[in-house]
């Protein structure tokens, strides 16, 4: 034992460690490259929640790139004021517009919506990006488990809302950001009420995306013949603040082994982007898309339609109380 020590310790093996672990960043391939994808959306009108930072931000900015009139739905408006300058700035695209959203809170999502549906005709892409892990147990204002609200409740409730001018902007897309954890979760309807419920090694982020891509099947189900196509995407293990609300040491152990083999943010928005603007993508519905942009099986219990016909049911009873 103490002589492996002795090895792992020696100042050769953590130099080839670290010239592996530089390699592996540097060799990161990609089958497809939003920067040579000629998909051009002049005249098409995209929603982009979370969109201030991140994942969101990147995908955002190659939208508004594209032409695209680009609506930022943010919770905060300065952060989000920032973010819509900044891509305005980069892209020269002056179609880019914020507007709050709150995903934990119905009413701000009703707000949103009906401010949507008052200034667009019609809606052509929306990507459920925001989310959040590792936060503490608490209830949103709804009475609802504040991770599973801003997770899926609130991004189901907002594109309920707004599938009339998805229909109207046929052929349209919605993309609904999940993760590989999914496959760790769990699904008990008494979560969404934070019962039965623990908080424990992010297993509540977990149940979310299961709970993401049951209700992505679904809706693709039910949308089928409208030309509004839904899948759900993994982009994969991503350095963004996603992390914010996990322990110091669990965050400093994120950021120093992210910097070798996790993605950047704008790694981790090609998946999203893929679904999103591809060519290969169009038509295409109900699928699970990995972030090595592969149509891979999700769990199994993320492939029983039932309990996504359930799920889905049960999200619009507590919506349509409320």
């Amino acid at each position: 034992m103490s002589a492996w020590w002795n090895f792992l310790r020696h100042p050769l093996w953590a130099a080839c460690t670290l010239v592996l672990a530089l390699v592996v960043r540097v060799q990161r391939t990609r089958r497809w490259d939003p920067r040579t994808c000629p998909v051009n959306l002049r005249g098409k009108t995209a929603i982009v929640t979370g969109a201030n930072t991140g994942i969101g931000f990147q995908i955002a900015l190659d939208l508004a790139r594209r032409g695209a009139r680009v609506i930022l739905a943010c919770r905060s408006l300065e952060r989000g004021r920032a973010a819509r300058d900044q891509i305005q700035v980069q892209t020269g695209n002056h179609q880019v517009l914020l507007r709050i959203l709150d995903l934990a809170s119905l009413h701000s999502i009703r707000e949103f919506a009906q401010k949507i549906h008052e200034e667009e005709p019609e809606l052509h892409l929306l990507v459920n990006n925001a989310g959040v892990s590792g936060m503490p147990k608490n209830m949103s204002e709804d009475g609802f488990d504040l991770t599973f609200a801003i997770n899926h409740l609130g991004p189901f409730y907002l594109t309920n809302l707004l599938l009339d001018l998805l229909k109207c902007g046929a052929p349209s897309r919605i993309v609904i950001l999940s993760s590989s954890s999914h496959s760790r979760g769990q699904v008990d309807f008494r979560h969404f009420r934070g019962e039965h419920l623990v908080h424990k090694s992010d297993s509540v982020y977990c149940h979310t995306k299961l709970h993401n891509i049951l209700w992505s099947n679904e809706l693709a189900r039910r949308l089928q013949g409208t030309g509004v196509s839904v899948n759900s995407v993994h982009p994969g293990v991503v350095m963004t603040e996603v992390m914010r609300y996990h322990s110091f040491r669990l965050q400093l152990i994120f950021k120093t082994l992210g910097f070798f083999f996790f993605k950047t943010p704008e790694e981790g928005a090609v998946a999203p982007l893929f679904c999103a603007v591809s060519e290969e993508m169009e038509g295409v519905s109900g699928k699970y898309i990995d972030s090595d942009l592969n149509m891979t099986l999700p769990s199994t219990i993320a492939r029983d339609s039932a309990l996504g016909q359930d799920g889905y049911e049960y999200c619009l009873k507590l919506t349509s109380n409320l």
